[in-house]
């Protein structure tokens, strides 16, 4: 099937790793052009290097942490001063929490609040501008969690939460745009955020990241095993391309058929 993305151009948050990553190659591998932001400066350069080479597309970086408002507002000024149109947007920075609600600080809420929900509003307010120009999509990675949530991650879970209903309400107002805004919300995948929360919950129980993994996966999942970033990438590319032409304010959940419920 011709995608019909070859020319374009994508900004996706935390491209450097797991999930973006495995979205900006997919996305290179369909002739993209691509703007990655990443925290880690040296890693998001390497990465760069590696999907422009194997892809032979136009791949630009920036260090940024999305959950800093400065950084963030400094970022869209130099997006909207150095690039003509914007075709596809992919907020999909961010990371799972382990905490009590009973101990946890404000600030800690706040910083994930930032990284979750408001690094969303920012680049899509900022860079409104860029996708109208064209039409354009926008898509938001959310979690399971927004729905489902599991109990060790309460600021994750609410902030998902969150990110899913200001999706819905976007979609609403930008449709008059022509720019496309769906949710996608991954259940169990396998990103090195996973093995390291794996790592600290399985030292607590006495047993290996992977052993807490597999049992995970079993417990939950009827497809008794983790998905793969790039087969949640996969779906990504889709909801990109005019294939998915009719999808609008959508959310999708790819997670082996760990929803306990009918949605």
């Amino acid at each position: 099937m011709d995608l019909q993305l070859k020319g374009k151009r994508a900004l996706i948050t935390g491209g450097s790793v797991g999930i973006g990553l495995a979205v900006a190659e997919a996305l290179a591998a369909e002739g993209v052009n691509l703007i990655l932001c990443a925290r880690n400066l040296s890693r998001l350069e390497e990465e760069s290097r590696k999907i422009a080479t194997k892809f032979q597309v136009e791949v630009d970086c920036f260090q940024v942490d999305v959950s800093q408002q400065d950084q963030l507002e400094h970022f869209i000024q130099k997006i909207t001063q150095n690039y003509q149109s914007l075709d596809i947007l992919i907020n999909n920075a961010g990371q799972g929490t382990n905490e009590k609600i009973e101990s946890a600080p404000d600030d800690r809420w706040y910083y994930y609040w930032d990284l979750h929900v408001m690094a969303a509003v920012r680049l899509s307010r900022g860079l409104l501008p860029l996708l109208k120009i064209n039409g354009g999509v926008i898509l938001n990675n959310s979690s399971i969690c927004a729905v489902q949530p599991l109990g060790y991650e309460p600021i994750y879970n609410t902030t998902k939460a969150a990110l899913s209903m200001f999706s819905k309400c976007l979609a609403n107002e930008y449709i008059s745009y022509g720019i496309r805004v769906n949710t996608v919300n991954p259940g169990l995948i396998i990103t090195p955020d996973w093995r390291k929360t794996a790592k600290d919950l399985g030292e607590k129980e006495g047993i290996s990241a992977d052993e807490y993994l597999d049992r995970l996966a079993k417990d939950y999942t009827p497809i008794g095993r983790f998905g793969t970033p790039e087969e949640l990438a996969n779906f990504f590319v889709f909801l990109c391309s005019p294939m998915a032409s009719y999808s609008v304010g959508s959310t999708y959940y790819i997670d082996g058929g760990w929803l306990n419920v009918v949605k």
